[in-house]
């Protein structure tokens, strides 16, 4: 069980017959015009994580399209590439879904979104859930992105503290907690670091690159005693999920992460954005680009819903103890 916080004479009739057979003449003269379907649109989708782990968001990005009125297979096409959380395969799948003329591109990363610039300068990029789209160079700024590119921001890097402190006010008695982050996510480790000072808690950083390096952290966090874990978002920690919850739930350390699919697949907690929102909302850009919209005039949006999902089944196996009070019911 999870909980979440949550549009008439004869003379007449011959010239009217002679005109009549006029008009037919003229529309045979004339087939490709008077019969020629319009183009049907067609979307890149370029995902970072695994197929599975996207499920959701990928639902939720159709059902916003459908609130617009486009049926996939119908009037709209989308073409899906998977990277499977390896970085190095987003190059090739970027310039695939160039090659096959799609009308925009859809991607979830700086990554992604710097994989499709490398693969074209024209067709308009719309990311969803950038970190911090101005520090990292992918738009001028959020009012004004400039070149071809637009998307939602999911303000990560003002989340790390929140959800430190949402984690302690959770489970007070913690002191030591191991913090989960990759390359993508260097700005929110000061932050995170800085609330864990005015938290009182010890916070021991580590990157996370590969499978290995979760090892190699998992190793660490044990010798220093780690009573908590939280996680940055990004596609190496999403890939890697099944691995991060099953060492909090070996070790009964209670775990915060950046995405309620965590907490969807026996999480414990997640504090985040609204993505079911969000990726509706990437469908809104969309169709603002394929009706002729400049993604350069496009002001990137930031989130206006968050969701604070906790999975009660998984408390109660940890021995954690939380009320519920105010919350709905959900999953």
């Amino acid at each position: 069980m999870k909980t979440r916080l949550e549009a008439t004479g004869n003379s007449k009739r011959v010239q009217f017959l002679g005109f009549a057979l006029s008009a037919v003449l003229f529309a045979f003269c004339f087939p490709a015009e008077a019969q020629q379907p319009s183009k049907i649109p067609k979307i890149g989708f370029l995902v970072i994580p695994s197929r599975t782990f996207f499920t959701n968001r990928i639902e939720s990005f159709r059902q916003g399209l459908h609130s617009l009125g486009y049926v996939e297979g119908k009037n709209v096409v989308i073409e899906y590439r998977y990277a499977e959380g390896n970085l190095d395969r987003l190059s090739d799948l970027a310039k695939e879904l160039v090659g096959v003329k799609v009308d925009v591109i859809v991607t979830t990363t700086g990554s992604g979104v710097q994989a499709v610039k490398n693969a074209t300068r024209t067709i308009p990029v719309v990311f969803a859930g950038i970190q911090d789209p101005v520090a990292s160079g992918i738009v001028d700024s959020l009012a004004r992105p400039g070149g071809n590119v637009t998307g939602l921001s999911i303000v990560a890097t003002e989340l790390g503290g929140k959800r430190l402190e949402l984690l302690k006010e959770t489970v007070p008695k913690i002191a030591r907690v191991l913090f989960l982050w990759q390359g993508s996510s260097a700005v929110m480790v000061k932050e995170t670091q800085a609330a864990a000072r005015a938290l009182r808690l010890q916070c021991q950083s580590i990157e996370v690159r590969d499978s290995k390096s979760f090892d190699i952290a998992f190793d660490a966090a044990t010798k220093e005693h780690a009573q908590a874990l939280l996680t940055s978002p990004g596609p190496i920690v999403n890939t890697h999920q099944t691995k991060i919850i099953e060492f909090a739930a070996k070790n009964r350390l209670p775990a915060m992460y950046a995405g309620p699919e965590f907490v969807d697949a026996g999480g414990l907690i997640s504090y985040a954005p609204s993505y079911a929102d969000l990726y509706r909302r990437t469908a809104y850009y969309v169709d603002k680009i394929l009706k002729g919209a400049n993604p350069a005039n496009l002001p990137v949006e930031q989130p206006k819903k968050f969701e604070f999902v906790i999975n009660l089944r998984t408390a109660k196996q940890i021995g954690l103890t939380i009320s519920a009070v105010g919350a709905v019911p959900g999953g």
